[in-house]
């Protein structure tokens, strides 16, 4: 890869990006029963927040590989601002690994607040969908060694878990 790639990736640009950030408002459409926003929409945001992350970073169409530890902590509200946040936290031969966080709030009473968050494993595939190679994702600050290492421990608790199920390995 040139020098160029290298430098566009570190500075964020449009190709190679690391993270991207999704903002609208939650619509009528996406209520529930309870008058909230429903977990199923949620779900739609961080799935498309985490395919544009996982394609803007990786170059390649990316498909779903596993979505974990998604954790509702509030509602989202009809009309609020929902923010949609994700960023690579590893990189593996083919596959990436997407922190998604989700916040939103009544911009009338303050800022955002966190709504809901989860991890997705993204693999990167050719046009016949065979894996193809990603470029790695080396962290930089504390932060991102202990978002990596997070990572890291969720590959180990999923493969125990399979051994525990007997299930083939991913």
């Amino acid at each position: 890869m040139s020098s160029a790639s290298d430098s566009s990736r570190r500075q964020g640009g449009a190709i190679g990006s690391r993270e991207i950030t999704l903002r609208f408002l939650a619509e009528p459409s996406d209520v529930n029963f309870g008058g909230k926003v429903h977990g199923g929409a949620v779900m739609r945001w961080i799935d498309q927040a985490g395919f544009a992350c996982a394609v803007g970073w990786s170059g390649h169409y990316c498909v779903t590989a596993f979505v974990g530890g998604i954790r509702f902590l509030r509602p989202v509200l009809i009309g609020h601002v929902v923010e949609v946040h994700a960023r690579v936290i590893h990189t593996g031969r083919t596959s990436l690994h997407i922190a998604i966080n989700v916040r939103s709030g009544d911009l009338r009473e303050g800022g955002l607040s966190e709504t809901t968050h989860c991890t997705m494993v993204f693999v990167a595939v050719s046009s016949t969908g065979a894996p193809v190679p990603v470029h790695s994702w080396v962290p930089e600050t504390a932060e991102d060694v202990a978002l990596e290492n997070y990572a890291l421990k969720q590959m180990e608790l999923r493969a125990a878990m399979d051994a525990t199920l007997n299930l083939p390995k991913s």
